[in-house]
């Protein structure tokens, strides 16, 4: 008989949502997924095994989770938040292992878009005399598991669009360099978010005229910095740029079409690896550069600099996500106009979230559909 969903469930399931986050960018082509086991021994439920998708994408969640537990996993519930994987590897499924070790019953978020996966993992539980509760706070569980999706989905990357604006709407000024917008702790926030993409990605404007390293630089997280990858038609990156100079710290990446250069050698010298891209009307083909992307396991990549290549992701449609950060600073003369603001935004997209960091504010937008 199916028990009924119940409040404590959503609270597990949005904890469990909580731990997957801890490894987002670092999982490779896998999902970040969180997995707890929760047993109730006579004093009420307590958690007795947790996991999350480890570094690089194995072990999965629901292989650390049970091991932690052991033999309290027997008649335990466990709450996951994406279907329990179905096929086999060089390891048994996580389905089959959920079954071999008792677990009495699985409450899950997401399901598994993969063909292999999709509807299979809930299929063994069952097979296997497990209750399913299937689609337990699905949507926040999505939020997390957005780029694997995209990437099961579309075979790209998930694009997420961030971008700073000026109470007079403008984004930096012009031949000054970096131009503070917002404020310490904004700033601190889209730190956090480099820490949980995979890519991170500016033009070659915008890496001439700030110098920037693109890296993390919130303190403890430094090893999550993403790989940094430059829009670079003909390979213009100077070797002394901050971007080369910190190979060491983050891998770099530079898109150009001309891969075969002098300059695009001296820098693959230095450490830098060269996409090669094709070109369509003048700049390079974005579409396919998000396929390349993915191919060398990225799932996320967070476009950060440059009202052009902002306005070429939004144009061209490969903006999954718009994170907008809103400040009362104003530039001033000389200002550089953002490409779009809160109320220029294309129809397709609506409001997903709203905070306030400090004295700035940050919209978050989703594309519809």
């Amino acid at each position: 008989m199916t028990q009924t969903i119940t409040d404590l469930d959503r609270r597990f399931m949005a904890a469990c949502i909580r731990l997957s986050r801890r490894h987002l960018g670092r999982t490779g082509t896998n999902p970040s997924v969180g997995t707890l086991i929760v047993a109730d021994e006579g004093q009420g439920p307590v958690i007795v095994g947790h996991g999350i998708t480890a570094i690089g994408g194995r072990p999965h969640a629901e292989t650390a989770a049970l091991a932690e537990a052991g033999e309290r996993a027997r008649g335990a519930t466990a709450y996951v938040t994406l279907e329990p994987c179905a096929h086999h590897g060089r390891t048994p499924p996580c389905a089959n292992a959920l079954v071999s070790a008792g677990v009495a019953r699985v409450v899950a978020a997401a399901t598994d878009p993969d063909e292999r996966v999709s509807g299979r993992g809930y299929a063994i539980l069952r097979a296997g005399g497990i209750e399913v509760e299937p689609g337990v706070l699905a949507d926040e569980a999505r939020s997390v598991l957005s780029s694997y999706l995209i990437r099961s989905e579309k075979k790209r990357c998930e694009v997420t669009l961030k971008l700073a604006v000026s109470a007079d709407g403008m984004i930096g000024r012009a031949a000054a360099g970096q131009v503070p917008i917002t404020g310490d702790v904004a700033r601190a926030q889209s730190h956090m978010m480099r820490a949980e993409h995979d890519a991170i990605l500016v033009g070659i404007g915008t890496a001439l005229e700030d110098d920037p390293e693109l890296t993390c630089r919130l303190p403890g997280l430094g090893h999550r910095s993403p790989m940094r990858v430059v829009l670079d038609r003909h390979a213009r990156l100077p070797v002394a740029s901050r971007l080369v100079q910190s190979i060491s710290e983050a891998p770099l990446a530079v898109a150009t079409v001309d891969p075969g250069s002098l300059s695009a050698q001296v820098l693959e010298g230095a450490g830098a690896r060269l996409i090669a891209c094709e070109e369509h009307e003048g700049r390079i083909a974005l579409p396919e550069l998000l396929d390349d992307l993915a191919a060398l396991g990225a799932s996320s990549l967070l476009v950060e600099g440059g009202a052009a290549v902002a306005s070429a992701f939004l144009d061209e449609g490969l903006a999954d996500r718009i994170v907008l950060f809103e400040s009362d600073v104003v530039v001033g003369a000389n200002g550089i106009a953002a490409p779009f603001t809160r109320a220029t935004l294309p129809e397709s997209y609506k409001p997903s979230g709203e905070w306030v960091f400090g004295a700035d504010r940050c919209h978050e937008f989703t594309r519809r559909g």
